[in-house]
């Protein structure tokens, strides 16, 4: 049986992953009850800075999220296991999802924790039939050629047994019990520089070729040799993907998720801190577009400062200065730009600064704070943006540049 998986299970998972970090949800919440009071805030900035828990893949146009992404990002990424290739979906009663060369697996109830699996793809290359022995072949000629090199490659999955078992290890030359199979060559290097058993897993068979490359199959993967190319892993995942007629369409709601790069997991730098000179001065804001930081004044007094989301690219949001014109407590948000529609309910402590529907607002969809994901607005935490709320007088002026 294969489903999709529902947005609250996708939730939940992140959820999950999100509290092994420990106390954050209690220091947000902490951080929002003091806003009630009225009170500046110190600076807080870093923690409104998270990295982001689904990312957008557009090579595959498909996301990566929650404990998946950690996983990937942590044994290489792409460099490991290639980019996906479907988004998650329920295989059997299991969350999985496709990448080019492995099959990810959420297994929730691990007795060590260890909440995602590599799927065992190689197995699922097995042929039907095993033989122990070439079978007499009774045409000739290029016919020939290929039975024998399909018996060959069928022959490769029996174990090895007897003396064959007991010869000794060498250099080049490895004989895993686990499997009943041996391991030489560049395919002995390639599997003990890459983690052995904890990446590949075991041999499945034997090396064989077809024509003028060398295979072995693994209990996660395949390993192919050329004299050309040296040692490559083949993308059985992608194999098994086309093999099973599986859904590879990208996602049609790529714009609501940040696209990868390393650099979304590094916390931006503190900006420099001011000297304050006006305290009790005017009431203003800053937003710089480049470091997507906003910071609040009272003169040159920052009272207050916080990481944003400003507009994506085609969403930009605009530089110059503005004046807060109008304010709602909560507000349903549409729009239509360039053929792209949206909806989102219930948005609060909304603060428009122009009269084409520029706003200030709190976001209760996404976390991703310090990178670009809105149609133009400036998404703030929810903390932050009650706060702003009622520290912001209509007519406040508002700063923006890159």
């Amino acid at each position: 049986m294969k489903c999709r998986i529902s947005q609250v299970d996708r939730v939940a998972r992140t959820r999950a992953t999100i509290l092994k970090g420990g106390s954050r949800a209690f220091l947000l919440a902490f951080a929002a009850l003091l806003t009630l009071t009225m009170f500046p805030l110190g600076t807080s900035a870093q923690d409104d800075w998270s990295a982001p828990r689904t990312v957008y893949i557009p090579e595959t146009g498909h996301t990566i999220d929650g404990v998946f992404l950690d996983v990937w990002r942590d044994w290489g990424g792409a460099s490991a296991f290639g980019n996906p290739i479907t988004q998650e979906f329920e295989e059997d009663g299991q969350v999985v999802q496709y990448y080019e060369y492995a099959r990810f697996e959420y297994v929730p109830d691990d007795p060590d924790g260890q909440v995602v699996h590599f799927g065992e793809i190689g197995r699922e290359l097995k042929p039907n039939t095993v033989f122990r022995a070439k079978p007499a072949l009774a045409s000739t000629g290029a016919s020939t050629d290929g039975l024998s090199r399909i018996a060959d490659e069928l022959r490769a999955w029996a174990p090895l047994t007897g003396s064959e078992a007991r010869i000794p290890d060498s250099p080049t030359r490895r004989y895993i019990e686990a499997t009943q199979h041996t391991i030489q060559n560049g395919f002995k290097d390639f599997w003990e520089a890459t983690g052995e058993a904890s990446f590949l897993g075991n041999p499945l068979t034997e090396e064989f070729r077809r024509g003028d490359t060398t295979y072995q199959i693994f209990e996660r993967g395949k390993l192919s040799w050329t004299e050309a190319t040296g040692v490559a892993m083949e993308p059985v995942g992608s194999i098994l993907v086309k093999q099973y007629g599986l859904e590879t369409d990208p996602q049609s709601d790529a714009e609501n998720y940040p696209w990868y790069s390393e650099d979304l997991f590094i916390p931006p730098p503190p900006p420099e801190p001011v000297t304050p000179s006006n305290p009790g001065g005017e009431r203003w804001v800053y937003i710089n577009l480049s470091s997507q930081y906003l910071v609040a004044y009272e003169g040159d007094l920052v009272v207050n400062e916080t990481y944003v989301s400003t507009g994506r690219p085609g969403f930009d949001t605009p530089t110059g200065t503005y004046y807060i014109n109008s304010k709602y407590d909560i507000q349903d948000m549409q729009g239509l730009v360039s053929g792209e529609s949206w909806y989102v309910p219930d948005v609060p402590h909304v603060m428009y600064f122009t009269d084409v529907g520029h706003a200030f607002h709190g976001t209760y969809w996404h976390g991703n704070f310090g990178a670009v994901m809105s149609h133009g607005c400036i998404n703030l935490p929810m903390w932050f943006a009650e706060w702003m709320y009622y520290w912001a007088p209509y007519g406040m002026r508002v700063q923006i540049s890159y």
